[in-house]
């Protein structure tokens, strides 16, 4: 049995880990040893389909000390006037860059991959176990452990469908599309969240027909319009409307449902289908093309969930559609953002790593990385970082927006934050302080100014 003694223990080496480690290497001298149970870092990206992006731009996501891609706007294509959005094997290759480059040469990070953390032993120590040959390690931790699973995402790939699929049905996650055998009959997209809208983007940019697609959407989502989610030199005209826009909406809404309406109306919410309500918010992000995209698929089942896949048919909640054998049938039902029970992140020895922000968990883990690494006290710091939870129901958001805000409102009082904040790459308002001059930063400043106040005591009133 192998013996550890560090400062840090940090489970999981996904977005979250990766970026938590980061800021704690920049602004502290702790030791850490990171584990996961993959075969390297990286997390839920190791296990994307192949035609996945980023939702949003490449230029606030990853490890704050190191750029992923060029900051450049893409100027043709799908993507076209947005910052570039990395690919799974692009975002992969980053952070194992990050790992031999920077966290490994600076003597202050041992990476366990391929093990499995199985909780802490009767004298406090805390167990590995590799996956591979089943060799145990003991751990000792001088400050704490941190959970960066936590708010792991439910992926396609790894995903258990909730109904039947009988075993001659061709049924398939996403990543399977690429390696198919034989032509499909047609094919039947199935879920209705951001996994789903990728999937069918794809198709159609592959030359498939939309009469050939059938999408099963068991309810509508409101998502961000990538336009308002663009940093740097589009700040002013992008993120900080966004930021202006959704502060205002908060001092007006009576409701969830209202929040996201007024948020619709002013162009940052988006949905397919203006005639159904949407009972569902993950957070994701999807451009206006993407919208016109999916717009072409007319074959829209709305039956409620799947209970069945067979060869001649699907059945729902609310009844059943014919199929055929050679029907493809493309599981895009995974939640994605896993909702949680908000806790307290820090305690004496443990810190929970959720959102802290509206979005981005690089920046929100790189944000909790930089509040462990220069405060002491505990109720102070989950002072700073109030969680917030994404439920997964519009009914919620003005709970996530008083978070957030709140959140925010804390940290933006701290003089050491707000200047690091304001250089940090990873901070979707990074840099706007310094375009304050520019007409459109400076007037949503002033919103914001003006807004935030009403803003919290509407939300405290209607939480109420």
């Amino acid at each position: 049995m192998g013996e550890l003694e560090t400062d840090y223990l940090v489970v999981g080496a996904g977005a979250s880990g990766m970026s938590f480690v980061d800021s704690l290497l920049s602004h502290s001298d702790a030791d850490v040893v990171l584990v996961d149970r993959r075969h390297r870092p990286g997390g839920h990206w190791l296990d994307a389909y192949p035609f996945v992006r980023l939702h949003q731009p490449s230029a606030n996501y990853g490890v704050n000390s190191r750029v992923l891609g060029t900051n450049r706007i893409d100027t043709s294509g799908p993507n076209a006037g947005f910052y570039e959005r990395a690919t799974a094997s692009e975002i992969c290759d980053y952070y194992n860059r990050v790992l031999e480059e920077h966290f490994l040469p600076s003597g202050r990070v041992r990476f366990l991959p391929m093990s499995d953390y199985q909780g802490r032993g009767g004298s406090g120590d805390h167990r590995l176990v590799s996956v591979l040959d089943g060799a145990e390690t003991t751990v000792t931790v001088r400050r704490r452990l941190v959970d960066a699973t936590y708010v792991e995402s439910d992926i396609p790939s790894r995903h258990t469908p909730s109904f039947a699929v009988d075993d001659d049905a061709r049924f398939l996650p996403p990543n399977s599309l690429v390696h198919l055998a034989s032509a499909a009959s047609g094919f039947t997209v199935l879920g209705a969240g951001k996994t789903a809208v990728d999937t069918v983007c794809w198709l159609l940019d592959t030359g498939v027909d939309p009469d050939a697609i059938r999408w099963v959407k068991p309810r509508e989502a409101w998502v961000f319009n990538r336009s308002f989610t663009q940093p740097l030199d589009l700040v002013g005209s992008s993120y900080m409307q966004l930021q202006a826009n959704w502060v205002s909406s908060a001092a007006e809404a009576s409701s969830g449902a209202d929040f996201a309406h007024r948020l619709e109306s002013c162009g940052v919410f988006l949905r397919f289908d203006r005639s159904v309500e949407p009972t569902m918010f993950r957070g994701s992000t999807m451009s206006p093309r993407e919208l016109e995209q999916g717009r072409q698929i007319e074959n829209v089942v709305r039956l409620g969930r799947v209970r069945r896949i067979s060869t001649s048919s699907v059945t729902l909640d609310d009844g059943s559609i014919p199929s055929d054998p050679d029907q493809v049938y493309v599981d895009c039902t995974a939640t994605g953002v896993r909702a949680t029970v908000p806790q307290p992140l820090f305690s004496d020895d443990t810190l929970l790593l959720q959102y802290v922000t509206v979005g981005v968990i690089p920046w929100s883990a790189a944000t909790v990385g930089f509040i462990e690494a220069t405060r002491d006290d505990v109720d102070e710091k989950n002072r700073l970082c109030p969680p917030v939870v994404f439920t997964g129901w519009p009914d919620d958001l003005l709970t996530l927006a008083r978070a957030g805000l709140t959140g925010m409102l804390a940290r933006g009082a701290e003089p050491d934050f707000s200047a690091w904040a304001e250089a940090a790459r990873l901070n979707p308002a990074g840099g706007a302080g310094a375009r304050r001059t520019e007409p459109e930063v400076a007037a949503a400043f002033g919103l914001l100014s003006s807004r935030l106040g009403p803003a919290m005591e509407n939300l405290a009133r209607v939480g109420a």
